[in-house]
């Protein structure tokens, strides 16, 4: 919104400071700074509000050391996130961007869903709260929609550059290429509306997910829609409960969370970005700038709830936060095309993840065939096995931030490893 209305002073008044707004680096600052400044002075007086109503979760006797000193702890402080996302994405974004719209839409339909799940829990009395099925029906619907957003929307397109030398006549021809000055160079440029994505490591190496039909016959791009749609519904899903399953200690979600979102930022900026985008040789996808915005009002957010949510926690997130940041993160990661990336980028997610999907199976599987279930490991996720060996919160959750650093430095390392 101010980025109208500074634009307007601009023009009409030359307002003294009313440029600075054309720049994506400026607002993207005023974001992380305006995000950190209500996560903490909103999150305290949220707190303190969550506390006189009792807004607590019953803690479940898993027999992990502290477990017993976080009763009463409130939760639902997701909300502070979504406030601290949303506001100045809202002040400092241009709202009329299909990508901003959707990745609100994306924050404010998971978190509708997580904080129906903490209601259910909390004043209810139900310890199970939201059924699975109702989560999951979530996950998919948010799918659904962000699936046939970036397949529709006429505004979703990719622009590839070649130089003339690399480019026969018979391929300009067959590619519609267009001239363009690019940094004072002149390229070729092809225009497309597709379901590609990136393949990290490898040069040119663009993958549409149609292909994977391509074995059923020459029809097979009639059902491009129907592949990709899948595809998202399952990297949401996947995604999602991911990070609602890393919530698990304190501080643990919110800081993966944050380094992620720095990275999904950088992504947003050099693949929004002309000249960068040639440079690394990725697809240029106009438009996607703006969202750097949205990414440094997630990292203010995500930084600024530390400040209460570290250990010893004042608050949890709850699953109205830790749900919104995973469809937040696979929504974002699919928009920059990047989704691929994300086994690397969301790598303690995934592995929190499979360490229940490993428990609980190899548990079936030793009880069927043995009669008696077997672990392998002392508990799941995987958080709570090193704690269950004797380690600290603090000291698992600040090595697993480590490991995360390192996956995000290797994550950003394929932009220029192709």
């Amino acid at each position: 919104m101010l980025y109208y209305l500074f634009d307007y002073l601009d023009k009409a008044y030359n307002f003294p400071g009313a440029g600075m707004f054309q720049f994506i680096s400026f607002r993207a600052a005023m974001a992380i700074i305006l995000s950190l400044f209500i996560s903490l002075v909103y999150g305290k007086t949220l707190i303190n509000k969550l506390h006189q109503l009792q807004v607590s979760d019953e803690i479940r006797n898993l027999g992990l050391a502290g477990e017993q000193q976080k009763k009463g702890t409130p939760t639902m402080g997701g909300l502070i996130i979504l406030a601290a996302i949303i506001i100045p994405t809202l002040l400092f974004a241009r709202t009329n961007n299909v990508y901003i719209i959707l990745i609100l839409i994306s924050t404010v339909w998971l978190g509708l869903v997580g904080f129906l799940d903490d209601y259910i829990k909390v004043f209810k009395k139900n310890k199970e709260g939201l059924a699975g099925r109702f989560k999951v029906l979530g996950q998919v619907g948010l799918g659904v929609i962000v699936a046939t957003t970036l397949y529709f929307n006429q505004h979703v397109k990719t622009k590839e550059f070649y130089k003339p030398s690399e480019v026969n006549e018979a391929f300009i021809k067959e590619h519609n290429l267009n001239p363009q000055l690019v940094n004072n160079e002149l390229m070729l440029v092809k225009e497309s509306k597709a379901t590609t994505t990136t393949i990290p490591f490898f040069k040119r190496s663009e993958f549409d997910y149609v292909s994977l039909l391509s074995w059923i016959g020459t029809s097979y791009k009639d059902y491009n829609f129907i592949i990709y749609l899948f595809v998202v519904i399952f990297i949401i899903t996947a995604v999602s409960n991911g990070a609602n399953i890393t919530d698990g200690i304190d501080g643990l979600a919110a800081g993966t969370s944050a380094i992620i979102s720095f990275v999904l930022g950088v992504f947003a900026y050099v693949s929004g970005n002309i000249i960068f985008s040639k440079y690394l040789n990725i697809m240029y996808i106009p438009h996607l700038e703006e969202m750097v915005i949205f990414a440094g009002a997630l990292v203010g957010a995500c930084i600024g709830f530390l400040w209460y949510n570290a250990f010893p926690a004042q608050v949890f997130m709850g699953d109205t936060g830790s749900l919104a940041l995973g469809g937040i993160i696979a929504s974002f990661s699919i928009m920059v095309r990047k989704e691929l990336l994300i086994p690397i980028l969301c790598g303690i997610f995934l592995v929190e993840n499979l360490s229940v999907v490993m428990q609980v199976s190899y548990f079936k599987y030793t009880k069927k065939k043995y009669g008696e279930g077997r672990r392998i490991f002392k508990m799941s996720p995987l958080h709570h096995h090193y704690q269950k060996l004797g380690f600290h919160e603090s000291k698992i959750v600040t090595r697993f931030w480590i490991i995360g650093i390192l996956l995000a430095i290797i994550t950003i390392i394929t932009l220029k490893v192709r």
